[in-house]
């Protein structure tokens, strides 16, 4: 399986292969587990993807996450070679009077999609890139290629299909110290395309596992980030 992933010459026949053969198997210890070098965040949010405005059920919210990265470390590491992983996860609520996936805003409720800040956007930008993923969403169109993309195993418009979505990204450590922020936004389904049926105003969870490794280099990314959270969680509390 492994030898035929590698071998995929481009993110369409290795979508082909994740349709033969799926994600792999689920291994909570690894999930769970950060050492020094090898570091997990997870994150349980929800959102409200529509809402009714003007008689029309539009689009309502996406969320922004930022998060605790250690920056300056990975700064220090420079062109060190880096593997970030983003798993994204959500149940929909399936549409009894359609079949299949023929339609694509039928069965499902609704769709969920990330997109990793770029290493040379500023917050406001990836805001506004954000903006107009969704918009080409909603009016079905293909999203805009990036050149970050080509570091995407899947890429985006490989991952997106249902509603488990995972990748993996390949870069230096000078790149990953700025990509410190993923968005959350909803696209549309059923409870967006049917508004008889008095869905459009339900929430959506989520969960996230964000997880960066260095695997050539001996250098402590936990400790910077475990300090970060520490500070955060003694704040709110």
């Amino acid at each position: 399986m492994q030898n035929h992933f590698e071998a995929a010459s481009s993110k369409t026949a290795r979508g082909a292969l994740l349709r033969r053969y799926g994600y792999g198997v689920p291994d909570l210890g690894r999930a769970l587990k950060s050492t020094r070098n090898d570091l997990t965040l997870i994150i349980e949010d929800e959102l409200q993807p529509f809402c009714l405005e003007n008689s029309r059920v539009k689009t309502k919210e996406m969320k922004f996450h930022k998060l605790p990265w250690p920056s300056e470390n990975l700064k220090i590491l420079g062109e060190a070679k880096i593997e970030l992983k983003i798993t994204l996860s959500y149940f929909i609520e399936p549409n009894p009077g359609e079949r299949g996936w023929a339609y694509r805003h039928r069965y499902p409720s609704h769709g969920l999609r990330f997109k990793v800040k770029g290493s040379l956007e500023t917050d406001d930008d990836f805001k506004w890139r954000i903006n107009e993923a969704v918009r080409e969403e909603e009016e079905d169109r293909r999203s805009s290629s990036r050149s970050d993309d080509n570091n995407w195993f899947l890429g985006p418009n490989t991952r997106d299909g249902g509603s488990l979505h995972s990748d993996i990204w390949h870069g230096t450590a000078a790149e990953l110290a700025q990509k410190d922020a993923i968005a959350v936004y909803p696209v549309g389904g059923w409870w967006k395309e049917k508004k008889y049926l008095d869905r459009y105003d339900q929430m959506a969870p989520y969960s996230m596992i964000v997880s960066i490794r260095v695997p050539e280099v001996e250098v402590d990314i936990y400790t910077p980030v475990y300090n970060l959270v520490s500070t955060s969680v003694a704040v709110e509390t």
